[in-house]
């Protein structure tokens, strides 16, 4: 989409996506980022631990 001026100077804007509100997660997604946040902690911990043992 563009637009230009009386002189012929372009003006490029870009395209703006359609806007929609979030959606609050169902228990079963809660349930389920509650799993990866856990396993995301539980891998960040073994890694710390493992350069703590090896330095």
């Amino acid at each position: 989409m563009y637009t230009s001026n009386e002189l012929g100077v372009l003006n490029n804007y870009a395209t703006e996506p359609m806007m929609y509100y979030a959606v609050y997660p169902s228990p079963s997604q809660q349930r389920r980022y509650a799993l990866l946040g856990a396993c995301a902690t539980l891998f960040v911990t073994a890694l710390t631990l493992t350069a703590l043992a090896v330095s």
